[in-house]
C-alpha cells in the first residue's frame, strides 16, 4: 500500500496555482532584469563609442601635425558628412576601403570589417548607410566664423552651401577646446531615437577640440544660432553653426 501511495505521489504534476506562481516569479525577476541589462548594454554602447571618437581624436592630431596644424579642408562645403571627411582622414583613421575615385562620395566603399572605429554601436542606421560612419564633423572646423554666422541651415544641407574658404582653420584658432565640439554622434542617439543634430531629443557622445569624448543629452547642447527670431535657421543643437563658429563654444 505504501508503495502504491508513493508513486501516485511522484506521478502528480503541478497544479494550475503552483504553475501561476512560477509564471508570475518568473515575471518578476524579467521586470527587474530586462532594465538593467537594457542599462548595462547602452553603457557598454556609450563606452565603446568614447573609445573610438577618442581614437578618432588622435587621427585628427596627427593630420594636424602632418599639415601645419591645419584641420581637413578640400574644397568641400559636405565635408561634415561623415562619408566625406573619412577619405582626406583615411591613412590616420584605418579601415578596410575600396575608394573608387571617379565616384569618392559613394556609398559602400567601406568592404571588409561592418563596424570600425568609424561606427557607434548605438547607430540604428543600416551598415551601408553613411558608408558605415557615423560621426559628423562639424563645419565650422573648415567654414570661417564669418562663413557659419552667415549661412542658413537650409544652405548647408544643400547645393546652396558656400565653398569653404581657401584660409583653412588651424587648431590655434579655437578659443574654447574644452568646449567646442569637432565631431559628433550624427544619427546614433544613446538613449532615444534622434533626427540627426535637429532635435532636442536624445543623448549624443561628442569629441571635443582639445580632445577629449563625452556624453550629452541634445539639452544640454547649446542652440546653434544666438537668436531665436531667424527664422532661416532653426535653433536646434547642431554644432554646424555654433555662434562665431570656431570661435564659439557649444557647452556650458
Amino acid at each position: 500500500m505504501f508503495s502504491v501511495l508513493s508513486q501516485s505521489r511522484r506521478l502528480r504534476g503541478f497544479t494550475l496555482i503552483e504553475l501561476l506562481v512560477v509564471i508570475c516569479i518568473i515575471a518578476i525577476l524579467a521586470a527587474i532584469l530586462f532594465p538593467v541589462i537594457a542599462s548595462a548594454r547602452r553603457s557598454a554602447y556609450k563606452a565603446t563609442c568614447q573609445s573610438n571618437l577618442k581614437q578618432i581624436a588622435s587621427a585628427f592630431s596627427m593630420y594636424s601635425a602632418d599639415y601645419d596644424e591645419c584641420y581637413p579642408n578640400i574644397n568641400d562645403p559636405y565635408l561634415w558628412m561623415g562619408r566625406h571627411w573619412r577619405w582626406p582622414m583615411g591613412i590616420y583613421v584605418y579601415f578596410m576601403a575600396n575608394y573608387d575615385p571617379n565616384n569618392p562620395n559613394g556609398l559602400n566603399q567601406i568592404t571588409g570589417q561592418q563596424k570600425t572605429i568609424l561606427a557607434c554601436p548605438s547607430d540604428p542606421s543600416p551598415v551601408s548607410k553613411y558608408d558605415k560612419t557615423s560621426y559628423g564633423l562639424s563645419a565650422c572646423f573648415y567654414h570661417t566664423p564669418e562663413q557659419i554666422d552667415s549661412m542658413t541651415t537650409v544652405q548647408l544641407y544643400s547645393a546652396a552651401a558656400p565653398s569653404p574658404s581657401c584660409m583653412t582653420m588651424r587648431e590655434s584658432d579655437v578659443t574654447y577646446p574644452s568646449r567646442k565640439a569637432m565631431l559628433a554622434d550624427w544619427l546614433g542617439s544613446h538613449d532615444t531615437d534622434s533626427n540627426g543634430w535637429w532635435a532636442w531629443t536624445g543623448g549624443r557622445m561628442y569629441l571635443f577640440a582639445d580632445g577629449h569624448a563625452k556624453y550629452y543629452t541634445a539639452r544640454g547642447i547649446l542652440p546653434a544660432v544666438s537668436s531665436r527670431t531667424d527664422v532661416t535657421r532653426t535653433p536646434y543643437p547642431d554644432i554646424n553653426l555654433t555662434t562665431n563658429g570656431i570661435h564659439g563654444f557649444d557647452v556650458e
